[in-house]
Order: structure tokens, then sequence, then C-alpha cells
């Protein structure tokens, strides 16, 4: 039975990113420039407040996922753990790290552009955020803090599966050099040599 629940509750969710990743198509994007980064108490590295003149908002990286700060999301936790193959305590530690990367890399102006789809859970937009000609999403990931996991869509001129598949090598490259987060990884093999 509790595997039943579990099943439903993940089927339930990937239909919810569809639904949200569709009703983002149909809509228009909306550009903000000269964007600021606003310090919230429930900003990680893929999901943070902004101001743009009088507008301000929390927004959602699309494309990828950075580890929590918290504990709220026991089973993201775990899954984030196990991806990058550390610790649940050192996730905590790597979401910390992620958010303030992210916030170091938004010092300057920056360029948010939306459609205004809404997360599940939270009030937050999905966007895209570029720092002058470079995405953020794909600075995180090459920098090894964050993974390629999400809602994904298609930029005017640019394909969801280009900018996934561009994200995958980027995951990979970092992966390999043991960047960021996958420093922390322990190598399976070298472990159970040492045993």
């Amino acid at each position: 039975m509790k595997r039943s629940s579990h099943t439903t509750t993940v089927a339930l969710g990937l239909l919810l990113t569809v639904v949200a990743s569709l009703a983002a198509e149909r809509k228009e994007w909306v550009t903000f420039t000269n964007c600021q980064y606003v310090t919230n108490k429930d900003d990680d590295g893929d999901s943070f407040r902004v101001r743009s003149g009088t507008n301000e908002f929390s927004l959602r990286l699309y494309f990828v996922d950075t580890p929590e700060t918290n504990l709220r999301y026991p089973d993201r936790n775990r899954e984030q753990a196990e991806h990058f193959g550390i610790t649940i305590d050192d996730t905590l530690k790597a979401g910390a790290r992620a958010r303030d990367i992210t916030r170091d890399i938004l010092r300057e102006p920056f360029v948010v552009r939306t459609r205004w789809a809404s997360t599940a859970g939270r009030p937050r937009y999905y966007a895209f955020v570029e720092v002058g000609t470079n995405s953020l999403a794909a600075m995180l990931v090459a920098q090894g803090w964050a993974r390629t996991k999400g809602v994904t869509a298609s930029l005017p001129g640019q394909k969801s599966k280009d900018f996934s598949e561009r994200l995958a090598v980027l995951e990979a490259e970092a992966r390999q050099k043991r960047l960021g987060i996958w420093a922390m990884a322990v190598d399976k093999r070298t472990e159970i040599q040492t045993r």
C-alpha cells in the first residue's frame, strides 16, 4: 500500500510538471532587464527573489536543480544525495554553497525571461536568467553546483532539447573534473578498494 501511494505521488508530480511546462509554452515571453537579487530566507541556488524596477517576485530556474538548503523535502534531499554520491548532510552544505554562488553571480544586474508559469507549491515563476551572454543555469551546472533536471522550455530561436543536451555535456564535464558538489562525491570503487 505504501509503495502504491508513493507511485501515485510521483505520477501526480510528473503530471503537474508536464501541465506547468505545457502552460508555459502557450504564454508569451516577458523580459526584465537590469534585475537585482533580493535576499530572502527561502533562497537556494535555483530559486530566489528578484527585483526589476517596482516589480519583485520569486523565480525558479528552468532545466536545473541545486541541492536543498533544508530538510523540508526529504525525498528530494535523498534523491539529490544519491545523484551526486554524497550524504544528506553534504547536500545541505552543497545547497548553501550553491545559494551563495548564485547570489555572488547575481551581484551585477541580470536579465530574467519568464512566461509567468508558476511552480507547484511555493508561489514562484519559472524563468531563464542571463548574466551578460551566459545562462545562470549553464554556469551552475558547469561549475558543478547543479544537476540537469526540472521543467524545460524553449526560448525563441533555441530548442529545449538542444539546451538540455548542452547542459548534460556540461554536467558530465563537471563530474569528470570533480568540480563543485562532485568534489564531495565518494568514488564507490575507491571506497570498496580501501576496505
